[in-house]
C-alpha cells in the first residue's frame, strides 16, 4: 500500500505504524532547564533581600519554586505519552503509554473489531480475541472515525 492512501500512518515495507503523540510544545529537558533557571533568578532576588532584612522573602521563593517544580514534574511525566499501533509480521500490535504507565496488546488481523466506543466521536474500541484497548485520545474527536476507516482499511490488506 501507498503511504498515500493513509493520512495518520506511515508504510514502511510491509509494516504500517501509527504513532499518535501528545502536542507537547517543551520537552522534559527543556523542562528542566528553564526550571534551574527560574531557580536561579528567584533565589537570587530572594538572596538579596535577605541580605537587606526582609526576612520572608526567601522562603516564599522556596515555597514558590516547590509548587512550580510540582506542576512542572506533573507536565513532565505525561509529555511522552502517546499511542503506537502497527501492522506487521501478521500482527496487530497497539502499545499504550501515560504517565509511565506501558501496556501493549497484540491481536491477529483476521480477528479484530475497529469501532467507536460510543459515537463517531468517542475512542476508538479495538477488540478481539477477548481483549480491547481504546485507542486515539491523540487524535481531535472529529477525526477519530477517520483513523478508525484507516486502521479498518488497513487490515483488510493485511
Amino acid at each position: 500500500m501507498s503511504n498515500s492512501v493513509f493520512r495518520f500512518a506511515t508504510v514502511s515495507g510491509q509494516s504500517i505504524h501509527w504513532f499518535l503523540k501528545r502536542n507537547c510544545s517543551v520537552t522534559p529537558s527543556q523542562l528542566g532547564w528553564l526550571y534551574a533557571s527560574l531557580c536561579i533568578v528567584s533565589l537570587g532576588i530572594g538572596t538579596v533581600f535577605w541580605w537587606h532584612g526582609a526576612r520572608l522573602v526567601l522562603p516564599f521563593a522556596w515555597l514558590e519554586l516547590t509548587a512550580v517544580g510540582v506542576a512542572f514534574m506533573l507536565y513532565a511525566r505525561h509529555a511522552t505519552d502517546g499511542e503506537k499501533i502497527a501492522l506487521q509480521e501478521g500482527r496487530l500490535v497497539v502499545e499504550l503509554e501515560n504517565g509511565g504507565h506501558y501496556e501493549r496488546t497484540e491481536f491477529l488481523p483476521h480477528q479484530v473489531r475497529v469501532e467507536p466506543e460510543a459515537s463517531d466521536r468517542s475512542l476508538i474500541e479495538v477488540s478481539g480475541q477477548g481483549r480491547s484497548v481504546r485507542v486515539g485520545r491523540y487524535v481531535r474527536p472529529e477525526l477519530r472515525a477517520a483513523l478508525a476507516r484507516e486502521i479498518r482499511m488497513a487490515l483488510r490488506a493485511a
